[in-house]
């Protein structure tokens, strides 16, 4: 039990770092990215209004039906292009990549690569 409230305090740990240094950057709206075992979320939120501007989720029933078959880091990439284009329709340009705990590595990486892909600066 120990081990588990030990890697749980690590991951917090991380999260509250990397959520620090953004906050230096506070210009830009962020894109913050959460990675489940199974999916991943998008969305791009504005700390200074204190809102949602876009979202997009691998967990929705039409992305799920749109995409059978598709490996998780596929499905990853298809997210990235989807929030980019979310963002640019709602006028957001420039965003700060939230990797929350996760490493920027794997399905966070493709994400984050298609967003580019897609127009969105980081």
């Amino acid at each position: 039990m120990k081990e588990a409230l030990q890697k749980q305090a690590r991951k917090s740990r991380r999260k509250m770092s990397v959520r620090a240094k953004l906050r230096r950057t506070a210009s830009k709206p962020r894109l913050s990215v959460f990675r489940s075992s199974k999916h991943i979320y998008a969305q791009i939120i504005d700390d200074a209004a204190g809102r949602t501007v876009a979202s997009v989720s691998s967990s929705s029933k039409a992305f799920a039906a749109e995409n059978p078959g598709k490996t998780k880091t596929e499905r990853a990439a298809l997210i990235g292009a989807e929030i980019a284009k979310r963002s640019l329709d709602a006028g957001v340009e420039a965003v700060v990549l939230d990797r929350g705990a996760a490493r920027y590595h794997g399905r966070v990486k493709a994400l984050a690569d298609a967003a580019r892909e897609a127009g969105l600066k980081f």
